[in-house]
């Protein structure tokens, strides 16, 4: 059964730290069959070998001193909010390729969709061509006065 299951999937990527014969990370890409191919996500990823599970916070745009970083600009928020889960991922000893899944919530959908050629640029500078599995989810309000985005992730650190 798992032999059919990975036959299916197409390989993210090993990563390795370390001693090559051990802390050996595996990611395979879950695409179901006939669907049309995700963009900028993945439908699923499949994570195998000991790794250590690193479950992030909601990062909003605070800078080093909880100010908020880009009042009003969204496309400055949310590269904010993603140096701040990468700052965290790479604290714990990971890479941004580690990450597996995100979660990005945002107060205004549109100011996303205007802003994706922005953030594309970004996330291309700091991540390159990894993609986790990827919710974006509209909220009324998040918790931060002014904060427009908060990404919340998943990293699993091999």
């Amino acid at each position: 059964m798992l032999k059919r299951l990975f036959r299916r999937m197409r390989p993210t990527g090993n990563v390795a730290r370390g001693d090559k014969d051990r802390d050996r990370l595996r990611r395979w890409s879950v695409q179901p069959r006939g669907w049309k191919p995700a963009r900028g996500y993945e439908n699923g990823v499949l994570v195998e070998d000991g790794g250590r599970t690193l479950y992030l916070a909601g990062q909003i745009a605070w800078d080093a001193d909880q100010q908020l970083v880009g009042k009003g600009n969204f496309s400055r928020q949310f590269v904010q909010a993603l140096d701040n889960v990468l700052a965290v991922v790479r604290e714990a000893g990971g890479k941004p390729e580690e990450i597996v899944r995100m979660t990005v919530f945002v107060t205004d959908k549109k100011a996303y969709l205007d802003a994706t050629k922005a953030i594309g640029v970004a996330w291309k500078d700091r991540i390159g061509s990894h993609y986790p599995a990827m919710t974006l989810v509209e909220v009324q309000d998040l918790l931060e006065e002014g904060a427009m985005v908060e990404i919340e992730a998943t990293a699993v650190i091999g």
